[in-house]
């Protein structure tokens, strides 16, 4: 039984990249095979769902999602799930490919409409939520960017609010946290956001402590774009652990704890997809 004297280890990476986000560099065996290696429970594989990656919003560019029906559940004895890093792009806090609607499959066939979001997120487990062309919000207020999160975080299909601490998008923490309550989401801690990315520290810290002081549970994550550094952790357990952060917050912990956080969110599982081991 785990105690509170013994380290902190955190059991699972759920914001993570494959090749297929271009600017990330291993395959998804190569991610599962280092989780294996050092002793993640369960990986979410979460490739950019953005603009970052075709010029044209093609259903063809994105197929990649549609067969994540191939993928094991338990790959090398980790737990497996699909996931997406969606953008968010706008102040209304919409997601990525909203407005883009198919009414053709990959091979040209005729099917019923679809908007672009509906084709990848149908075959997701959950989705991050992040900002990374912030343009859209450089006159923002503080209101504006503080009901974007909000308005995202109530999406169905998202499960966290990712690297707000990064974006540079100042907004209400206290606001944002309520709502990831109300609608039992997750708050993302991200690991390259304390060991590359200096200037955002600040954020991070005050996020996390508001976190800490309001009750708000947060996934730990690495947000990897190389198998190296999948389920590296080498700054964020040590500050939980110095603020004694309250471990039962933590849904990156332990496999069943995420499973807990994606039941208690209420998210559609992956369609036509294995059924997800102890969901």
């Amino acid at each position: 039984m785990s105690t509170q004297t013994e380290p902190l280890r955190l059991a699972c990476d759920t914001h993570t990249h494959t090749i297929f986000s271009r600017h990330a560099y291993s395959t998804i065996e190569e991610n599962v095979r280092t989780a294996a290696e050092r002793g993640i429970e369960l990986l979410g594989s979460t490739d950019h769902f953005s603009d970052m990656l075709y010029l044209q919003r093609d259903i063809r560019n994105y197929q990649y999602y549609n067969n994540y029906r191939v993928w094991p559940r338990e790959w090398h004895g980790v737990k497996l799930l699909h996931g997406a890093e969606a953008d968010i792009v706008n102040l209304h806090g919409d997601l990525y490919g909203a407005d883009d609607v198919f009414a053709t499959s990959i091979d040209g066939t005729p099917v019923e409409p679809i908007s672009m979001q509906d084709y990848v997120f149908r075959r997701c487990d959950y989705v991050v939520a992040s900002v990374h062309n912030k343009w859209f919000a450089r006159n923002a207020t503080i209101g504006q960017a503080t009901d974007m999160y909000v308005c995202a975080l109530e999406h169905p299909k998202v499960l966290t609010l990712g690297h707000s601490g990064r974006s540079g998008i100042r907004y209400d923490i206290d606001t944002v946290l309520e709502a990831a309550r109300v609608n039992h989401k997750l708050i993302e801690i991200n690991e390259y956001s304390f060991t590359h990315v200096e200037k955002s520290h600040e954020m991070c810290l005050e996020i996390l402590e508001r976190c800490a002081e309001t009750n708000t549970p947060i996934a730990v994550n690495t947000d990897s774009h190389i198998s190296a550094e999948i389920g590296d952790f080498r700054y964020v357990p040590k500050l939980l652990e110095e603020m004694h952060f309250p471990r039962e917050l933590i849904a990156t912990r332990s496999a069943d704890a995420f499973l807990d956080a994606l039941r208690a969110a209420h998210i559609a599982p992956a369609e036509e997809c294995e059924p997800i081991p102890g969901l």
